[in-house]
């Protein structure tokens, strides 16, 4: 029994040293070869403009209940099947804000989702897309959100239940879902796909909630842009590929123009969270919106009508 206690206990600790290992933001960065910083050179508040609303910063960390977008307070809750999130305060506030970040912590929590003191993010903040973007595109958008006014005042905390709310376990979960490549330009493709295929997979995020998700919450590759429940469990996002389970055969002019006004080729217009996307792209160059619809409506076809989640 003594052998067997001891051979438990050591296997226990094995265990537990491995997990911490596992789990560890600088082993992440190790596995991965990834170490971001900020690129020398002086920044563009023209491209950090345009990367702040083609990722819709001001849609989720907008103060709710005032109308200037570019107050960046946080306080939004997210309410998903994993618990409520709030949105943090993303104003350039040196105790409640990000106004004491450096460039490279920037860059490191978009792309990795780590925080400057170590912890992980959730991935209610979708570093997985945004994982894909550039330093200088980051450095830029820091460099404007920096340039933006400071507003007092943090958000609640998350409302999350256990195991839910062990942070260090997302070590795990990015292991699974966080490859840590930036995105590529693709030989044989045009220049304005390239564009489009970068803004929407990586500031755009467009996946991520145009995706169903597995029960770990990942993105289901093989149905990605197919749509989904709702992340917010209010009924579905639909389906974006050129399939007539879709949205069927849009044009790149025809992604576009939904893309600045919200009406879509049958006349309709869209409301609710979408809205708020469209006021963010509309604020985009128009070759950045036809490059966004030579990407969609290009891409491969996904068949299925999305299914809201079972409450």
């Amino acid at each position: 029994m003594r052998r067997l206690l001891l051979a438990v206990t050591g296997l226990a600790l094995i265990g537990a040293a491995g997990f911490l290992v596992a789990t560890d933001p600088a082993f992440f960065r190790l596995l991965r070869g990834s170490s971001p910083v900020a690129p020398a050179g002086a920044t563009d508040f023209a491209n950090g403009r345009a990367m702040f609303f083609a990722g819709g910063c001001a849609s989720c960390h907008a103060t709710p209940g005032q109308n200037d977008r570019l107050n960046l307070g946080g306080g939004l809750p997210m309410h998903t099947p994993f618990g409520t999130f709030h949105v943090p305060n993303l104003s350039p506030h040196p105790r409640d804000g990000i106004g004491s970040w450096t460039p490279d912590q920037f860059i490191i929590a978009m792309r990795e989702g780590v925080a400057p003191d170590g912890s992980h993010y959730y991935p209610a903040f979708p570093y997985t897309s945004f994982q894909r973007m550039g330093g200088k595109d980051l450095a830029d958008l820091f460099a404007f959100i920096r340039s933006l006014a400071p507003v007092e005042g943090r958000a609640p905390a998350h409302e999350i239940g256990f195991p839910f709310n062990i942070r260090r376990s997302l070590g795990g979960w990015k292991l699974l879902h966080l490859d840590g490549r930036l995105q590529q330009a693709v030989a044989g493709k045009s220049a304005e796909w390239n564009r489009g295929a970068y803004l929407v997979e990586g500031p755009g995020h467009c996946a991520e909630c145009h995706s169903p998700r597995n029960p770990l919450g990942g993105i289901v590759t093989a149905k990605r842009f197919g749509g989904g429940p709702d992340p917010e469990g209010k009924g579905t996002v639909p389906n974006i590929t050129p399939h007539k389970d879709g949205i069927g055969a849009w044009t790149r002019e025809e992604h576009a123009l939904f893309l600045k006004t919200g009406e879509t080729p049958g006349f309709l217009t869209v409301g609710g969270s979408m809205g708020a996307v469209i006021k963010n792209m509309a604020e985009l160059s128009d070759a950045d919106r036809l490059a966004m619809g030579e990407f969609l409506a290009n891409l491969p076809p996904v068949a299925g009508k999305p299914v809201a989640a079972k409450k």
